[in-house]
């Protein structure tokens, strides 16, 4: 008697165990699903910028991509796919214009200059999903910033490029939460052998 109920508080404890790992699994997954929906989670995006005025711009469509790729459309009807050495020096330049507080992006009549004209080549990078990838430096100094969010928005050609954006990078945020998700469950049992097996062997100077 005394082993069958030795077997049943043992049961009961497994069962605490795997409630509690359930629970801890939930949190963390609606953690992931608040971080991607606070910012663009894929980690790539296709983005197509077209000149809408002499030397201004406006993002016409972006989707998440397997790699960033800028394509810009000039007024004469030319394309052009920018190289990573031409968007890094536009962001650099831009980014020199933030910190010293003369870009459109973070100024209170940015949104109506964006509007109005369309930004510069730098200024509509950084106004896509691309510019944050690719600008993630300064990222911090954006994102934060109402004036970012509200220029942001009217660097898009039309209302519906923007909103098409937004819904493909929250979909393919989803996507990639809970794609972790399963990868964290698949491996949870295999990580711990992996850490028991490191801790024997002398891993951390045993």
């Amino acid at each position: 008697m005394k082993y069958i109920k030795k077997i049943g508080n043992y049961g009961a404890g497994l069962g605490l165990g795997a409630l509690l790992a359930v629970g801890l699994g939930g949190c963390q997954q609606r953690t992931d699903e608040q971080a991607a929906a606070a910012q663009p989670q894929q980690k790539n995006a296709f983005v197509i910028i077209e000149e809408v005025k002499p030397g201004k711009y406006k993002v016409a469509e972006e989707f998440p991509a397997k790699e960033t790729r800028i394509i810009l459309k000039k007024l004469d009807g030319t394309e052009k796919v920018l190289t990573k050495e031409e968007m890094d020096a536009l962001i650099k330049k831009e980014e020199a214009k933030i910190e010293n507080g003369t870009s459109p992006l973070t100024s209170p009549e940015g949104a109506q200059v964006a509007q109005q004209g369309g930004l510069s080549l730098g200024e509509a990078i950084l106004a896509s999903a691309a510019g944050a990838m690719i600008g993630s430096w300064i990222g911090s100094k954006l994102f934060n910033n109402p004036n970012y969010q509200k220029t942001r928005r009217a660097g898009y050609k039309t209302p519906t490029a923007y909103n098409r954006s937004v819904n493909s990078f929250k979909k393919g945020a989803r996507t990639t939460s809970r794609s972790s998700s399963t990868r964290r469950s698949g491996f949870f049992g295999s990580s711990r052998s992996m850490t028991s097996s490191r801790s024997r062997s002398g891993f951390f100077g045993g």
